[in-house]
Parts: structure tokens; sequence; C-alpha cells
């Protein structure tokens, strides 16, 4: 059974933005890009990459100040980056940006995870939906390999189980991806398609490691407490799937908004599971962002602000 850790070894982890406007990014929809030619299209996306390059940049600059040791990247800080303009951007003119910022979490200690939108269903009835998926996550791939990242899943590329009731489906296309994407791959339980019971299943079977989510647990299995044995239970069967490199577990945590069981997630987390101290690694999901980083930090930790 693994051992409970000291407070100073668990490292609460930033999800992609701050609450303030310190680290903002911004967007472009499909239909904005649609809109314009092949001209504008590449002087636009230009703009964001070189803006938002810059509040990845402020992000590694905020981490480093509130020695925050975890930092999810905002999955579409890169618009259109699973195009051939986006690709081509990146690889060429953004490479030696990419690099550096890479370099920079890296020397100081920072890990890098990230968790790509709800459209990725790599076992959806749809062979182009599949593929489609697949191209995000190459992007998602090709972004780490140009920062650097090791290709191994302690530089985890996160997603759910995608459609329910198609297990073999998915285990057969994780197992067909290429090398770069499969080596980082991680799945989380979700409270509605995957249970923690059958993502465990699914990730022994596919070799890959698996996030244990106690929020989503607790609102798929209608728990009352984190500190039911269930959650200790998948806690600990989760850990084992990130052998032999079981200290790069990561979970996430999240409150219900309303209620317990209340998907939408609260402003601050004021409820964990006692379990989650054996844990190092903790992205926390919550709408005030460093602040409920802050404020686990006081409580749950009994930390002063480091």
């Amino acid at each position: 059974m693994p051992k409970t850790l000291d407070s100073k070894d668990i490292n609460l982890g930033l999800v992609c933005q701050t609450h303030s406007d310190l680290v903002k990014f911004k967007h472009l929809t499909k239909s904005r890009f649609d809109s314009l030619n092949k001209i504008d299209k590449l002087k636009t996306l230009k703009q964001i990459y070189e803006y938002n390059l810059s509040k990845f940049i402020r992000a590694y600059e905020f981490c480093l100040d509130q020695n925050i040791l975890l930092y999810r990247v905002y999955s579409n800080m890169f618009p259109f980056w699973d195009t051939n303009l986006g690709q081509n951007l990146l690889s060429n003119e953004y490479k030696d940006d990419l690099k550096a910022i890479g370099q920079n979490f890296m020397a100081k200690n920072i890990r890098l995870v990230t968790h790509p939108e709800q459209y990725v269903v790599l076992n959806s009835d749809s062979d182009t939906i599949i593929q489609n998926s697949i191209k995000i996550l190459a992007a998602h791939s090709l972004l780490f390999n140009l920062l650097g990242l090791p290709n191994n899943a302690y530089a985890a590329i996160i997603i759910h189980g995608g459609k329910g009731g198609s297990p073999d489906k998915l285990i057969n296309t994780i197992n067909n991806l290429p090398i770069d994407i499969r080596s980082r791959l991680v799945l989380e339980n979700d409270e509605i398609c995957y249970s923690a019971s059958e993502m465990l299943k699914i990730c022994l079977k596919a070799k890959i490691p698996m996030v244990f989510d106690a929020h989503h647990h607790v609102c798929k299995e209608k728990l009352d407490s984190f500190n039911d044995d269930s959650i200790t239970y998948y806690l600990d069967k989760a850990g084992q799937t990130w052998s032999p490199n079981t200290d790069w577990q990561l979970v996430h945590i999240s409150n219900g908004a309303s209620h317990f069981n209340d998907r939408k997630h609260s402003d601050l987390i004021n409820d964990m599971p006692d379990s989650y101290k054996r844990v190092k690694w903790i992205e926390v999901e919550a709408k005030h962002k460093e602040l409920a980083l802050e404020h686990l930090r006081t409580t749950w930790l009994k930390l002063a602000h480091r």
C-alpha cells in the first residue's frame, strides 16, 4: 500500500489559465478562420500564435513564482494546429521559441501535461471522426516534441474513453497509434461512459496509465463521501498502471458546484479524499484556478505560501 507523502512533496497543478487576467489565451473560431483568404489566415494565425506564445512564457513565469511544479498546457493554445498551415508554423517559424520554452519548464522541473478536447473519440462508429481524433492527438504530440518533452507518460496526453460500450475498439485503436502518441497517452475515467472499474480494465489491456478522477467516480457511482473505500481502491489500482514509474501517477480533483454529486465544477476545492495524500501529482480542476491551489495549500496541505 502506498504511503502518505509529506505535504511539501505533493504538487498541485494549475490547469491552463489563471483566474486573473495574467495568463489568458486568445481564440479563433472555425467560422472566422474559414471566412479568411489564405493570406489573412496565415496572418491571423501568426498573430494569435505569437500572442499565445507570450502567454505560455507568462504561464512559466507564474508557475516559477508560485512554486507550481505541474502545469496543464492549454489544448487550444494554437488554433488549427492540426492543419498543414498550423503545423508548418509551429515546426518552422516557432520551433526555436517552443524549444526554449520547453527547456525553461524542464530546467525548473515543472511537469507539463495536456488534456485534448472532448472531440477526441478513438472508438467512434465513424472512421472520419477516429482519423480526425488521431490528427488532434498528433498535433499535441508534435507540440510536446517541439517543446523537447520526454516521449513517455510523464508528459501525459490525457483523454476520456469516448464512445461508451466500445472498449475493444478503443484498445485496438490505441494499439495502432503512432508511438509518439501512444507512449504519452493516458486514459481517465468519467461519470457517463466509462467508470473507474471499466477504465481500469481498458488501461490494463492497452498497457497505458490511468488518471483517476475521484469526482467523476462519486458522480458515476452516486457516492456521498470522498472517503468511500472504493476511492482508495481505485486510486491504488490506477497507481499500479503507471508501473514501473508509479511516482508519476497523476490524478484529478474537483468538487460539485451546488452539491456533492453536481457534475459542474466549484470555484474552490473544499473536500478532498484523504487517500490523495498518497499521490505526488494532483491536477486541480476548479473555476478559480490559482486561488483554488492556494486555498488547498493552506487548508488541506496546511502549507504556507511556497
